[in-house]
């Protein structure tokens, strides 16, 4: 395979079609200089190409990585994809090539030219996805669990399995400010679907005395003589408090009463 092209790969996004991406090199012999999503905005003077997406080519390159490397190797790309590293189809690129040339070896190189980015990556979610399994706060919304995250990188799909499992009996919905995507469930079932812009709706009074309870507990477990917020960060992100119901002020202040006179909530 040619490592001089000056062809740039513009797919749809998805990891399909970035698999197809990868066939679409072995059948011409040649490295793209770039792969990228279309519409994404960069100029440039090398000549493009538009891959569309075929599942069935998808899926030959899937079975490649699979009997050439490892499924191991299929599951980590898959998470790879996940990340917020720049340039990361790319990357994902030349791990691959290295892998169909030198097999499950390609795996255990972690501080490989090719494994090392993907790895910090990958680590990077995964680290990511398990604080929101914590720090992800609800709000009951006209009988639907919402909650808004804003994380760096593609969390939903790791987070799915947990809430959809956890919340079996509930409708949830959480939604990624940062990439425009939501989860829905239902059942125990989830989808994650695009979704450009989202408002919740204003909280009624039995959330928002929840809300209120909720904080009230937090700040009376505090150690008032052991307050080191220096230390709380360390295990509790300062980028994750605006999404966190007990660092809310006016969204938890209780309302006089409830339509119907069933809370009376008081100051």
């Amino acid at each position: 395979m040619s490592d001089r092209s000056n062809m740039i790969y513009f797919y749809d996004g998805s990891f399909d079609g970035l698999m197809c991406c990868i066939f679409e090199s072995v059948y011409r012999n040649e490295r793209p200089a770039a792969i990228r999503e279309q519409n994404d905005g960069q100029e440039s003077l090398f000549e493009a190409r538009t891959v569309e997406t075929d599942e069935s080519r998808a899926q030959r390159v899937k079975d490649a990585i699979k009997d050439k490397i490892s499924k191991n190797a299929l599951n980590f790309v898959k998470k790879a994809f996940l990340t917020c590293l720049e340039d990361k189809e790319l990357l994902i690129f030349d791990f691959l090539r290295d892998g169909f040339k030198r097999g499950w070896l390609s795996m255990n190189d972690i501080t490989g030219r090719y494994m090392q980015p993907l790895y910090t990556a990958v680590r990077a979610l995964d680290n990511e996805a398990e604080l929101l399994k914590g720090f992800v706060r609800f709000s009951d919304l006209g009988g639907v669990l919402v909650s808004v995250i804003e994380p760096k990188n593609y969390v939903l799909p790791l987070l799915m399995g947990h809430f959809c499992a956890r919340f079996h009996d509930e409708s949830i919905m959480i939604y990624d400010k940062t990439h425009h995507m939501v989860l829905l469930g239902q059942n125990g079932q989830g989808k994650i679907a695009y979704l450009d812009e989202f408002t919740p709706a204003e909280a009624d009074a039995r959330e928002l005395e929840m809300r209120r309870m909720w904080k009230h507990f937090y700040d009376a477990i505090a150690i008032k003589e052991r307050y080191n917020p220096r230390c709380r960060m360390g295990h509790m992100p300062k980028r994750y408090w605006a999404n966190m119901t007990e660092f809310w002020e006016e969204r938890c202040a209780p309302a006089e009463v409830e339509q119907g006179g069933r809370f009376a909530i008081a100051d």
